[in-house]
């Protein structure tokens, strides 16, 4: 079996964000894109992410004094170069699923921007990502071993 590389399993075409975006406007995004993460770039360069997670725990509770008024003044004055993860575990694409999947577990996030040298967004490889490869090979070794297993699901 052959290594697999990060770069050959990556989004490429990765929605992102600048440090100046507001926190309204990146929780649309999204949700309009249904991700789960934007990384921040300045001129290119990755300079931060922010996860829905952030922007959920940034945003005041339902249950608040503040008036509706106020609650929005405030999310509205809020922008991503405040909430953001400033310098964000990065790989560069040349790296290994492996190498990718170990720096997840190991600092418990579920997403790594790709980076060039340079620090230049190329791509983003997720959980999702590395849960594709898997599917892809496992299938793969099915078509070679069959005939094929019977697969019971609940209700059957």
């Amino acid at each position: 079996m052959r290594l697999e590389l990060v770069k050959d399993w990556m989004s490429r075409d990765v929605v992102t964000a600048v440090p100046t975006m507001g926190l309204l406007e990146a929780d649309a995004l999204l949700q309009e894109h249904q991700i789960r993460r934007l990384p921040v770039l300045e001129n290119g360069r990755l300079v931060g992410i922010v996860t829905y997670g952030d922007i959920r725990e940034a945003k005041p509770p339902d249950a608040t004094s503040s008036s509706a008024w106020e609650m929005n003044y405030l999310l509205a004055s809020l922008n991503l170069a405040a909430i953001m993860t400033k310098k964000p575990v990065s790989i560069l694409p040349d790296a290994t699923i492996g190498e990718a999947a170990d720096l997840m577990l190991t600092h418990r996030i579920s997403g790594l921007p790709v980076v060039d040298s340079a620090g230049n967004l190329v791509g983003i490889i997720t959980e999702s990502d590395i849960f594709r490869m898997v599917t892809h090979q496992w299938r793969q070794s099915q078509e070679d071993n069959s005939p094929k297993p019977y697969i019971h699901y609940e209700g059957d």
